[in-house]
Order: structure tokens, then C-alpha cells, then sequence
């Protein structure tokens, strides 16, 4: 897993960014468990669907390998699953990359992710200024000032925002981890691998929609 104690390590560059997996939180690791329930369950955006959240971060190599994955998988789901990426920033300076996703996301081209990943993880262009990132959107191809607006927006503030909440509520210690419906969290370290993790949210989605069947 990814945590929070390689933040200065990635922000800055000065090193490697691959982490090694770790232990999760002490209260999850005394699960046996592929998951853990979370108690309280916390209220979810899409009240008509089935909520899966998924914690990621541009400098953590597990979602860097998960992302194929958890896209493929997103595919294969019913009309009734609504999946929700949320980029996490453990301290301002990530923050950037925060407004990268949403800024993506709100130009419909999430299809750089994959070029996000490499330029942070391969290229070494740590993304981590409003600056560097407007630079390596332009050369992607997107209209500089299209994007800069998007970046600036109130909307994409609004959704740093309720990322950085939702950070707080799930009390986030590490990435990649996936939520399922408010009600349950799983990650590989849990799941004993990235495959193994996509087939435990797959778990929990059939649990939630065995609750919503009257």
C-alpha cells in the first residue's frame, strides 16, 4: 500500500517513487477478513445506485497497476453500479494532482490516466504545481486555455473538496482501497492482490444488492 509516509518522498522527486506494499492501519490488520465493515456506514452519493469508491493516488505504483484493471472491470458491471475514482492528496502539495483528475474528468479525458501514471512514476514529473501540470496538459494535445479554465473552476473545487471529505470520513491511511456502498472497504493488501481485490468489491456488490432486493 501507499501511505502518507511517502508523501515528501514522491512530492519532491528525490528518489524512487515505487513504495512497497505495507500494512494497513492497525485496526485493519486485525482483520482476517478480505474486507472490513465500516461502522458507521457512511451515506453515499448515489442513493439509487450501487456506490464503489476507489482511492487512488498518481504516485503510488499499486494504482498505477490497478488502474487497468479496476477500467476493465468497470466495463463487465450492471447499469446498477456506479464507480467513482477519488484522488487522494495526504498533504497540500498533492493537491494538484487532485485538480488534474477532476480537471480530466471534466473535459471527458479520463483516457490520459495511463499518461498521468508515466509521466509522475516513469517520467519523473512530479505534477505537483498548477504550473508543471498545465505545461504537461498542453502538450497532451488540450487547448491550454480550455483547460486552465476547467482547472480554475468552481466545480472542480467543489469536487477536491468532497474527495478531501470523503478522505476524512473513510479515515484514508493508505492507496489503492476500494469502498463498496458506504459499507465496506477492501484494498490488495487486504485482499491479498490486485485481481483478488476487484473480486472482493464484486463480493460486496452482490451483498448490497441482496439488501436492496424488497
Amino acid at each position: 500500500m501507499f501511505n502518507s509516509s511517502f508523501v515528501r518522498y514522491a512530492v519532491s522527486g528525490l528518489g524512487a517513487l515505487a513504495a512497497s506494499f505495507a500494512l494497513v492501519s492497525a485496526a485493519h490488520a486485525q482483520q482476517e477478513n478480505t474486507f472490513v465493515a465500516i461502522d458507521p456506514p457512511q451515506a453515499t452519493a448515489a442513493t439509487d445506485k450501487i456506490e464503489v469508491l476507489e482511492f487512488f493516488q498518481y504516485g503510488c505504483p499499486h494504482c498505477r497497476s490497478m488502474e487497468p484493471l479496476v477500467e476493465s472491470w468497470e466495463k463487465k458491471q450492471a447499469a446498477d453500479v456506479q464507480l467513482q475514482r477519488v484522488p487522494v492528496a495526504f498533504n497540500a502539495g498533492m493537491a494538484p494532482w487532485q485538480h488534474l483528475y477532476f480537471s480530466l474528468e471534466g473535459m471527458g479525458r479520463l483516457d490520459l490516466q495511463s499518461a498521468v501514471f508515466n509521466a509522475v512514476q516513469t517520467e519523473r514529473n512530479p505534477l505537483n504545481s498548477r504550473e508543471r501540470v498545465v505545461e504537461w496538459a498542453a502538450k497532451q494535445g488540450l487547448d491550454k486555455s480550455k483547460f486552465e479554465a476547467m482547472y480554475d473552476s468552481f466545480g472542480v473545487g467543489t469536487k477536491v473538496s468532497r474527495a478531501n471529505q470523503l478522505i476524512k470520513a473513510y479515515k484514508l491511511e493508505s492507496v489503492p482501497t476500494m469502498v463498496v456502498n458506504g459499507s465496506y472497504m477492501t484494498s490488495p493488501a487486504l485482499a491479498n492482490g490486485y485481481p483478488q481485490t476487484l473480486e472482493v468489491v464484486s463480493s460486496l456488490i452482490e451483498k448490497v444488492r441482496s439488501t436492496k432486493k424488497p
